[in-house]
């Protein structure tokens, strides 16, 4: 099955197969939050970005990657991408790490505080931590470069298909440089977005519409 990052409430999770890690997007909310496991290939060691909701499905989530949970990112402090992590890192004991300007804000402190340039290491895997100011103070993007050169960002809620993320009129010039800056000036066209809530894109699709999203300004 060729993956397409399209998945529905109570369905099954879409899978992306890469040489040296495995992706599986599952939308655990009625809000259609979407929860990622990355498991790497070498050591079956696995990450899971927001546990958004639902822990039973979360937890069989983990366990359709087959590995062992070695973390828990929360990707930011809005309520509906961690109603699921008190719960799942209890069960699973797994560490817990969000952006530190956000962490304070979660039910679950987080046993590591991530900062812009810090590097999260699962297995033999390596995923670089992009601070997004702007949708929060603490919104974090994970960028995964897998050994086929093809690159992975799970960007939270700071860029969808059509846009960033929700800002206020005195946050948005931050979200929108940081983004580029961060994202459309470092990463290349092919780059896969993997967002909080439905469908993915890529930089490519998105990066001709930059200069609308500054005119709307939103």
């Amino acid at each position: 099955m060729v993956y397409s990052g399209e998945v529905t409430h109570g369905g099954p999770a879409d899978v992306r197969d890469l040489p040296d890690a495995v992706i599986r997007k599952a939308s655990v909310s009625p809000q259609d939050n979407n929860t990622y496991l990355i498991t790497c290939r070498a050591t079956g060691e696995q990450l899971l970005i927001d546990a958004a909701e639902d822990a039973e499905r979360i937890s069989t989530l983990i366990g359709e990657g087959g590995g062992v949970l070695r973390g828990i990112v929360t990707t930011h402090q809005h309520w509906d991408h961690h109603r699921a992590l008190a719960e799942v890192a209890a069960v699973t004991k797994a560490p817990t790490l969000a952006g530190e300007e956000d962490a304070d804000a979660l039910p679950v402190q987080p046993d590591v505080r991530l900062r812009h340039g810090d590097k999260v290491a699962i297995g033999e895997l390596t995923l670089e931590v992009v601070h997004l100011r702007g949708h929060t103070p603490g919104s974090i993007t994970l960028v995964l470069t897998s050994s086929d050169g093809s690159v992975h960002a799970f960007t939270g809620d700071s860029l969808f298909p059509g846009g960033v993320g929700k800002t206020t009129q005195d946050t948005f010039p931050s979200l929108i440089a940081d983004v580029e800056q961060r994202l459309f000036d470092v990463y290349p066209d092919e780059t896969w977005i993997y967002p909080g809530h439905g469908k993915d894109t890529t930089l490519g699709v998105e990066r001709p519409h930059l200069a609308a999203w500054h005119e709307r300004g939103w």
